[in-house]
């Protein structure tokens, strides 16, 4: 990815306010360039200890992502007030924008 689609990548994703969630391909389709893979990629390869709040970054259709972090996603996206129907999926009325 390059950098400069990194960055609008990175700014798009700190904008997400807490209690709401996007898309990887949402994200995607805001930058120039970038696709949803490449925002998964992005996201996977954060630093540790950076601030971004990767947890409100959900698969499409509302689901989260099949990945190491899925458990602990959940947990902070039920903290800030996310909740999950019966299918494991969040209602649109959480997303943003």
């Amino acid at each position: 990815m390059r950098d400069e689609v990194r960055e609008q990548a990175t700014t798009i994703i700190a904008r997400i306010p807490e209690g709401r969630v996007t898309t990887y391909g949402a994200i995607a389709k805001m930058t120039e360039g970038a696709t949803a893979r490449s925002i998964g990629a992005l996201l996977r390869l954060l630093p540790e200890g950076h601030t971004l709040p990767w947890h409100r970054v959900v698969a499409a259709g509302g689901r989260l992502a099949d990945h190491g972090g899925a458990r602990e996603q959940r947990e902070l996206l039920s903290a800030e007030g996310v909740v999950f129907d019966v299918r494991g999926r969040i209602p649109e009325r959480f997303f943003w924008p």
